[in-house]
């Protein structure tokens, strides 16, 4: 909440120092892509919205620069507070109230430029139905004075493509575009329809932005574009994007080399994805650290541990501090390798995490890894944390993974205690658990407790096979109970199946 001694500095500043002009937005900036979130290389809306701090004085005067800088930075204050209490307030609920108890239409009088209602929006995109009732109440305040920028609407028309409302973001741009025809409004529009997944709609809008006589496409234009043919994995169009950009003059970003290496990866196109990432360290536009974090995710999909290593010390800090979604995937690729210290740098890696980035899909992976390693004691810790957190397991792979850890072991009480626990559990089981338990109650001689294995498979409606009634014949063969074997071999003629090459008939 605005303290009285801050809104008493605003005015007294204000009166004195008019916020400098380098506060307003260009349009390049308004649709900013991102590659290095986990998803996957989509568009970051409303990242980057704004540059409230000026970057040059409005005066030279040393007293009227220290208090400009003081009412840009409570400006910026305030409005974050804004937020704070528009966030906490229930939902669904009007957030007039709010806005017009905290006096929001003085932060918006005291940023002509329109900066601070794009700072709110910004703040607010997590919830953008929330954003969109607010920019409805900042479009009623233009008939008091405080005319909307097109800045505005644009940011508008982006969080209405995040709320999935098509038709809202459509109605936006064509009010806007009607009185301050601008490149930014395109690009919104484009970036609603790429974000809902709507290939001819943006392309259409692309080619509308460029009949324009008063606009032309920007690099973020060429951007979008990028993104949308490279998230459908239609390479050759990407290209023939990135070629148009070349020939019109427009140089290209980090933002775009990001794009078209995200392409690449998605397209598992490995070679023209490092090609890509070695152009710009031999060109003009060097590579940032979202681009190596791109790489590093791109090395793990491939599952090149050795350049993902490589990456991954220039990244450690970024990656432990931003991009923490980038552990999973490391460990995930080392799951997926043969690297024989894959457990220790597995370990080495969940160290890391903590307990909110718990992911189901990584907790049965793991399971796998260890099954396959015959780390049993480990394996059976990640079963029973997994049925506490209610996670079922789906994948046969995983499953049989586990019964061969159980069956080289000859561990049979372990194996019949984790069927019941799997049956109660909801996990996908198979008839290939229960004949390991008979065949490992065959090896011991406990016959008895084999042939109940078959009411189990009664009372979780498995049926049935011939490599069942196999097994029970071979296990009395070899206990010499020639009876039991001869009946066996009566059920295998009463279901049809042909005999065992060493059957006997007396």
């Amino acid at each position: 909440m605005v303290r009285p001694r801050h809104l008493l500095l605003l005015r007294r500043c204000f009166s004195f120092l008019r916020l400098p002009e380098t506060l307003a937005l260009s349009s390049p900036s308004l649709l900013r892509h991102s590659s290095s979130s986990s998803s996957d290389g989509s568009l970051s809306d409303l990242r980057d919205l704004i540059h409230l701090l000026p970057k040059k004085p409005s005066s030279s005067s040393s007293d009227s620069v220290a208090c400009g800088r003081s009412t840009a930075d409570h400006l910026l204050s305030a409005v974050s507070s804004l937020a704070g209490d528009l966030f906490a307030a229930p939902e669904p609920s009007d957030p007039s109230p709010i806005l017009e108890s905290r006096g929001a239409a003085t932060f918006l009088r005291l940023s002509p430029d329109g900066s601070a209602s794009l700072h709110l929006l910004s703040l607010l995109k997590s919830r953008p139905l929330l954003a969109l009732e607010v920019f409805s109440w900042r479009r009623n305040l233009a008939h008091s004075g405080i005319p909307l920028h097109p800045e505005e609407f644009a940011a508008a028309i982006a969080l209405a493509g995040r709320a999935r409302n098509i038709s809202l973001a459509t109605d936006l741009f064509n009010e806007a575009i009607v009185d301050a025809p601008k490149t930014c409004l395109y690009n919104a529009l484009m970036t609603a329809y790429m974000y809902n997944g709507h290939i001819l709609k943006t392309i259409a809008v692309f080619d509308d932005l460029e009949r324009d006589t008063s606009c032309q496409p920007t690099i973020v234009s060429y951007n979008i574009l990028l993104s949308l043919y490279g998230r459908h994995t239609l390479v050759d169009k990407m290209e023939s994007v990135l070629h148009a950009v070349d020939e019109s003059g427009i140089r290209r970003t980090v933002d775009t080399y990001n794009i078209v290496i995200t392409g690449y990866m998605i397209g598992r196109m490995w070679d023209r994805m490092e090609n890509t990432f070695r152009e710009m360290e031999e060109g003009t536009v060097k590579p940032e650290v979202s681009t190596r974090l791109l790489m590093l995710r791109g090395y793990a999909f491939a599952g090149n541990l050795e350049k993902m290593e490589r990456v991954y010390e220039t990244v450690r800090e970024e990656v432990k501090s931003r991009e923490r979604a980038l552990i999973r995937v490391m460990i995930c690729a080392y799951c997926k390798s043969r690297d024989p210290d894959r457990i220790l740098k597995i370990e080495e890696l969940s160290k890391l995490m903590k307990e909110e980035e718990y992911r189901p899909w990584l907790h049965v992976l793991l399971i796998r890894v260890y099954a396959q390693e015959g780390m049993v004691d480990m394996m059976e810790q990640l079963i029973f944390q997994a049925f506490q957190r209610k996670t079922e397991v789906t994948t046969l792979r995983v499953v049989r993974s586990i019964l061969a850890t159980y069956f080289q072991l000859n561990a049979v009480d372990r194996l019949g205690r984790f069927i019941r626990q799997a049956e109660e559990a909801g996990w996908r089981l198979c008839r290939d658990l229960y004949h390991c338990k008979m065949v490992l109650h065959s090896r011991q001689n406990q016959l008895v407790e084999m042939h109940g294995v078959l009411d189990e498979m009664e009372n979780y409606m498995v049926g049935r096979d011939k490599r069942t009634l196999l097994i029970m014949y071979k296990a009395y063969c070899n206990a010499g109970r020639r009876l039991e074997a001869e009946t066996v071999l009566g059920m295998m003629w009463k279901h049809g199946f042909t005999f065992p090459q060493d059957a006997f008939i007396s």
